[in-house]
């Protein structure tokens, strides 16, 4: 198995392609470009061509072929380089041109202690879509609970040490009940008085893009799972108003 960075000068010893696979482990941007240098300077070889790339399909190793091409996507976080337990229990997202790749894509996932799910080119951008609403959002959700504390004199390390148990209480019921039955807080019990109270405060700390939109957009996500864990409905629309309040006066007055 070889790995492929993105240098310009890379060279891979003839003798370590045979029968290899070739992970290219660069950013979507420069996936092309690197599949187009490997097959001008490595064009024979009985060796198959892997992208790492979560979004991407196929054809973006089309250079490569015809030698068989193929994607394997851990659904795992890497902001750092991590050892080989970040794999465990984890699924890995793979694709190939030819279903013996396939397979030995799934038997490297299993090998891992990974689970090896197909995910096609007609399911990649929704499935890597899914995968930054579950891991990068939420690291954005939490860099906003941040600012708002460090709004009121704490500091970062001090608000990073008091919201992690939350965020990870928060997973576990997830994990636990899923997320309907796990929602909390104030949207949920439909307390649209306390709702009213955190626009207004967050309103009043401005910024680009302005935090009690988000928290406008993120509660009305949110809204509809209360509905669906059973909040009262008359709750849910004196709880929707309080979301929708600002929105709905903007709009009167843009039509006036």
């Amino acid at each position: 198995m070889s790995l492929v960075a993105g240098r310009k000068d890379f060279e891979l010893p003839p003798a370590a392609l045979q029968n290899a696979l070739v992970f290219l482990a660069v950013p979507d941007h420069a996936v092309a470009a690197t599949a187009a240098r490997l097959a001008r300077r490595h064009g024979a070889g009985g060796w198959s061509a892997v992208h790492v790339s979560g979004a991407l399909g196929l054809g973006v190793l089309d250079p490569l072929r015809p030698r068989p091409v193929g994607s394997f996507h851990p659904l795992q976080s890497f902001p750092v380089p991590r050892d080989p337990s970040a794999f465990a229990g984890i699924t890995v997202a793979v694709d190939a041109s030819t279903t013996a790749l396939v397979r030995r894509l799934a038997r490297l996932a299993r090998d891992l202690s990974a689970k090896p799910r197909r995910v096609d080119d007609s399911q990649r951008v929704l499935y890597h879509a899914a995968a930054v609403f579950a891991s990068n959002f939420v690291d954005v959700t939490v860099a906003e609970a941040i600012r708002v504390l460090k709004q009121i004199g704490w500091g970062e390390a001090d608000a990073l040490a008091a919201l992690m148990p939350l965020v990870e209480g928060a997973a576990s019921n997830i994990r636990r009940k899923g997320p309907t039955a796990a929602l909390t807080g104030p949207i949920r019990r439909g307390d649209a008085s306390t709702v009213e109270s955190h626009l207004a405060a967050l309103r009043r700390l401005g910024g680009r893009p302005r935090i009690d939109d988000v928290y406008r957009m993120l509660g009305l996500v949110a809204l509809e799972i209360a509905k669906e864990a059973g909040l009262d409905p008359a709750a849910a629309g004196r709880t929707k108003r309080a979301l929708t309040r600002k929105e709905a006066a903007t709009r009167r007055r843009a039509r006036s």
